[in-house]
């Protein structure tokens, strides 16, 4: 959530409206009969989708704005009635986004010890599960379908079918739409560089990676910190072949 973007872009929105009209008017029908009038509706409502964005993801982090004062506010500038100062309303505007900021330090703070006590006690879980082993670095994988193909070094590229999900379920990433990913195998987290090199071509594994061997304590948006990922991945190749999508590195 980039929330200090957005308290920046209500004060923005509020001025360019008082610029466009600084007398306040009264409700009257709407008629969109014209490209004018469909425009300026449309931009009513992108501005209102935005706000109400904005005041739902301000909840989450504790901080309850009020529509109802909001639109007032909106009335008030358009009018040329503000209630408070453009200073007031600069000094407001700051503080709210340095709260805002530390709200977010605080929760993020707060989700990367939750996943940390999370991703262990799955850990241990799974461990436990026929079939499952676990490498010297923490690497839980599990042989789907084996194979007698060759098996890559960490130098090669390799050309994979691959799904990746969150402890809970939540499916992040996978190729199965898009077709196969190619990628270098040095060039991706530590638990896929050390787990596809344990693979036969042809064979399908499922690997348990522990937050250490994949983003840590990094926040890469659909992947929270300090998360342990599940990946079911089937190797296909080894070598360039052609066509297949790349697989970004930051997605393995």
């Amino acid at each position: 959530m980039r929330l200090l973007t957005k308290v920046s872009l209500i004060a923005a929105t509020v001025l360019t409206l008082s610029a466009c009209n600084k007398e306040a008017e009264q409700p009257k029908p709407l008629v969109l009969d014209t490209d004018a009038a469909k425009q300026s509706y449309s931009l009513g409502v992108s501005a209102g989708r935005f706000i109400d964005t904005t005041i739902k993801e301000h909840e989450k982090l504790g901080l309850p704005l009020a529509s109802d004062t909001i639109v007032r506010g909106i009335q008030d500038q358009l009018a040329g009635k503000s209630q408070l100062t453009e200073e007031e309303v600069q000094k407001v505007m700051m503080a709210l986004e340095q709260t805002a900021r530390e709200k977010q330090v605080e929760v993020a703070k707060a989700q990367a010890e939750q996943n940390i006590a999370a991703g262990k006690a799955y850990l241990e879980t799974n461990a436990k599960k026929e079939g499952v082993k676990v490498t010297e670095s923490g690497l839980q994988y599990e042989v789907i379908q084996a194979a007698d193909g060759p098996k890559p070094a960490a130098t090669d590229v390799v050309r994979v079918h691959y799904t990746g999900t969150l402890v809970d379920g939540t499916e992040f990433d996978s190729s199965k739409e898009r077709g196969p990913a190619q990628f270098p195998l040095n060039q991706v987290i530590k638990g896929w560089t050390e787990g596809v090199q344990l693979m036969s071509v042809g064979s399908k594994f499922k690997f348990t990676i522990p937050s250490d061997l994949a983003y840590g304590e990094r926040d890469m948006g659909t992947i929270p910190a300090n998360s342990v990922l599940v990946f079911d991945v089937e190797l296909l190749g080894i070598g360039e072949e052609a066509p297949a999508a790349e697989a970004p590195a930051e997605k393995k």
